[in-house]
């Protein structure tokens, strides 16, 4: 077996000891046992070679190739390595989660197929060639064992959404068996047009669960885009509560396409809900809440938290924004707690916060207080910006009062 990592940027000469220029990326071909058809060559100039793999003569201390080689171009159905699965992510079908691409095996019998993956941390020190030595006597010193984890091109699908398209070498059900969540989370990495194409792949129930886990701003993204038929389908299968946060961020003539589409005790809930969704529930916010940018460290977290919440009379959690104050994730003060001083937040933080706008019924505010034991929840606009929070404690005598 040959790892990736042990060729890439190798000089390529031709037999007669001619420099081309050093080995970029390999061109392989999507079937159920990738072949190697090409590889890529960077000249001096910068300019990149394709060159069909015919050419190539053997593999040493250099890449050597015919001194008469022709170049090509990608095709059909091929793909580059690099660019398309080194570093990306990948379902691991047999253990049923997501992992990363930190090399590439190659196989080489009479021509050369890529076997497999390794996901383990051995694969990305493999790659870190100048300090390989070092971080291996480090490794030896502390009685470190450090293994490749590997995974075969069997039991691997690549999730990278490749020229528009999902490609899928195994049956869709094993996706079934990966947590909603995670499925959710990568999908919040791509585009709404690639992510629509994904949940297609999944029954109905599935892909609902899927969409109930991303953040509201994609979900809306998402429901833009549906059909009403087929958004009306799939809301039939998310918790009215959070279908009526979606139906509430779109314009009311789609909202009232999609409800025409709704199974008749669905669209009694979801009506019933929207009707509330009128209720303001401005006058329970408080702005004693505490912010902090994504790239700040734990420390710089501390140090906040001293100097600004002397004064609160309740502080349970931290809502994490970027640079341009939008909302971005949330962390617990037991979360931090276990963290390193030097630990940057976007490292830990939650990134699917559960939220609240302006026009959420009160009654919607405590069903998801309750239902993910929260002990507040942050408010926020149209733009992801935070007006403030609302306290358990809050809402709950809102409740009261309302109903006595």
């Amino acid at each position: 077996m040959i790892y990736f990592s042990e060729i890439y940027r190798k000089n390529v000469v031709t037999e007669d000891g001619i420099y081309v220029g050093k080995l970029e990326d390999f061109i392989f071909l999507v079937t159920e046992n990738p072949l190697v058809t090409k590889f890529v060559i960077r000249n001096k100039t910068g300019q990149k070679l394709i060159v069909p793999i015919d050419y190539l003569k053997k593999i040493n201390s250099s890449f050597i190739i015919e001194k008469d080689f022709l170049t090509s171009y990608l095709e059909e159905n091929e793909l580059y390595l690099v660019k398309n699965l080194l570093d990306k992510q990948i379902i691991d079908l047999k253990g049923d989660k997501i992992v990363r691409v930190n090399d590439v095996v190659l196989q080489e019998k009479d021509k050369i197929y890529i076997a497999g993956v390794d996901i383990g941390i051995l694969g990305m020190v493999r790659r870190i060639r100048l300090w390989t030595d070092y971080i291996y006597k480090f490794i030896r010193f502390f009685n470190i064992k450090l293994t490749s984890n590997f995974l075969s091109w069997a039991d691997i699908q690549p999730l990278e959404l490749i020229r528009g398209q999902v490609k899928l070498k195994k049956k869709e059900e094993k996706l079934e068996r990966i947590r909603p969540e995670d499925l959710a989370d990568y999908l919040e990495r791509t585009n709404v047009l690639n992510a629509r194409k994904f949940l297609r792949m999944l029954d109905t129930e599935k892909a609902a669960e899927v969409i109930s886990n991303l953040n509201i701003n994609y979900q809306t993204a998402l429901f833009k885009q549906f059909k009403p038929e087929n958004a009306a389908r799939l809301i039939n299968y998310i918790d009215p509560d959070e279908a009526v946060d979606v139906l509430l961020t779109l314009p009311a003539k789609r909202r009232e396409e999609i409800i025409n589409f709704l199974k008749d005790n669905t669209k009694k809930k979801v009506l019933h809900l929207l009707n509330l969704s009128k209720t303001p529930i401005g006058q329970l916010i408080t702005t004693e809440y505490l912010t902090i940018e994504s790239n700040a460290l734990v420390k710089d977290l501390i140090n906040k938290i001293k100097k600004e919440t002397v004064d609160y009379s309740t502080f349970d959690y931290v809502y994490v924004i970027n640079k341009e104050e939008q909302l971005v994730g949330v962390l617990s003060l037991h979360d931090m707690l276990l963290q390193d001083f030097d630990m940057p937040i976007y490292k830990f933080m939650t990134q699917n916060v559960v939220i609240a706008h302006l026009t959420t019924p009160e009654e919607i505010v405590a069903k998801k207080m309750l239902k993910y034991r929260l002990y507040a929840l942050p408010v926020i606009d149209d733009r992801k910006l935070i007006l403030g929070i609302i306290t358990l404690d809050d809402v709950s005598a809102c409740l009261l009062k309302k109903f006595h």
